[in-house]
């Protein structure tokens, strides 16, 4: 069970590496005015999306769900669980989202300024401080 909890939390530092990082891309992207520029955010966007986000989401999710089957009724059970779980979910389609601000970029389709990036850059910072208290503190 240890090694499932460490890789656990190995593949949710990765993961929240990128979707800290991608973010920040698309705040440099939207205000870059150059083609050369645009054309290596549009490389780095889709190399850090599929190459690193990605996939450490879809071991963050196997990693914790394995993690659940120890005992599922156990964690089921608390309030904080189904917390963590609702935030979670909200961080998958926010990566999904993600991946979708990616092929506007690749295809030249943005409209919003890096103003807009800057805030929405900031959704997983307050979803990992929740998500964290949750499973340290166990408030409920």
């Amino acid at each position: 069970m240890l090694w499932v909890k460490a890789f656990h939390i190995i593949f949710v530092v990765c993961w929240f590496a990128g979707i800290f990082y991608l973010p920040r891309l698309f705040v440099y992207h939207a205000a870059c005015e150059d083609t050369e520029g645009r054309e290596r955010f549009k490389i780095m966007e889709r190399k850090l999306y599929r190459g690193i986000s990605t996939p450490s989401m879809v071991l963050t999710l196997i990693f914790g769900f394995w993690l659940i089957s120890y005992s599922p009724s156990g964690y089921f059970s608390q309030g904080w669980m189904h917390a963590k779980l609702l935030l979670v979910a909200i961080l998958v389609a926010y990566h999904f989202y993600c991946g979708h601000l990616v092929r506007v970029f690749r295809d030249d389709r943005n409209t919003r300024s890096h103003v807009f990036y800057r805030w929405f850059n900031e959704i997983p910072v307050v979803i990992l401080i929740a998500v964290v208290i949750l499973v340290v503190v166990k408030p409920f």
